[in-house]
């Protein structure tokens, strides 16, 4: 190409002079992060994970008898190794679906409730940025959550309880320094899982457009999977329950270890992940938003 012409080519790209400027890819998602830091409710549920297994932890120790019926509730008194472990039992329930959801169930559908669409969107943003912007953003939030739920509760747990050795689900020993790793092991493999709620609280957020729901119905379907995982005679059902998961850390405890139900979970999320985000994504790009 001669020097005119490369000349030439160049300015037909380059912006004209005065002409707004086109806002790079990852504009959306500086425009959602500043979004979230602005949200009190997210910052209520930063600092109520951060402060509320304290108050946990505190209230079980001062129990004079032990929740004996719970895994590792024999020992969580008298145990700080055993106590994470019965909060983290108990937060699988429905408080981690409940924390991931505060922002993902709300992340899409705040914007048909303030009708911002076609001002976001006009934004020379594409629809599929800005998807990709909200979906990272609630997922990132929705581990930050986990990971200051877990700080606090393991360290709360060991400060105000101890760390004696830990008796694991099969009898054998377990050092203290060992149980911290496995503790803390066990707290991570909820991360898969959480995504997965995350993902199912953003596609229900696109669907329906109401935060109320796209907030309460995962941890509500969270709460009947609970129910028909412990029903007897569905096995064949309960490897597809997104809260199956949620209790693969059994097996870290045991002597000898497996990691089958780790992988198992590990596939059953990112399946929820994929379709979730995948039915979510054909909602949003099948959207009309000249109403708002």
């Amino acid at each position: 190409m001669s020097a005119p012409a490369a000349a030439a080519d160049v300015a037909t790209r380059a912006p004209a002079a005065g002409a707004p400027r086109r806002p790079g890819r990852l504009a959306p998602l500086r425009w959602e992060l500043r979004k979230l830091r602005a949200q009190q409710r997210a910052r209520a549920v930063l600092i109520g994970s951060l402060l509320l297994p304290v108050v946990v932890v505190v209230v079980i120790h001062g129990q004079s008898r032990p929740p004996k019926d719970t895994l590792f509730g024999r020992f969580a008194t008298d145990n700080g190794f055993a106590l994470a472990l019965l909060v983290l039992g108990f937060a699988a329930q429905w408080v981690i679906p409940l924390l991931t959801a505060v922002v993902a169930g709300d992340i899409f559908a705040s914007e048909d409730q303030h009708g911002t669409w076609k001002t976001v969107l006009t934004r020379s943003t594409s629809r599929t940025d800005l998807f990709a912007a909200k979906t990272v953003t609630a997922a990132g939030f929705g581990v930050l959550v986990l990971v200051v739920l877990a700080a606090s509760t393991i360290a709360s747990s060991l400060l105000i309880v101890g760390h004696q050795p830990l008796l694991g689900l099969t009898g054998q020993t377990i050092p203290a320094g060992e149980a911290l790793r496995l503790v803390t092991l066990s707290w991570a493999t909820t991360v898969p899982p959480m995504l997965g709620f995350t993902c199912l609280a953003i596609l229900l957020s696109v669907w329906s457009r109401n935060p109320a729901v796209g907030v309460a119905a995962p941890v509500v379907i969270g709460m009947v999977m609970q129910l028909v995982g412990a029903l007897g005679g569905v096995e064949a059902v309960r490897p597809f329950l997104l809260t199956t998961p949620f209790e693969a850390w059994h097996g870290l405890l045991a002597d000898p270890r497996f990691t089958g139900p780790l992988t198992e979970g590990l596939v059953t999320s990112a399946v929820w992940c994929a379709v979730s985000l995948g039915a979510a994504y054909l909602m949003l790009r099948r959207r009309d938003i000249t109403g708002g």
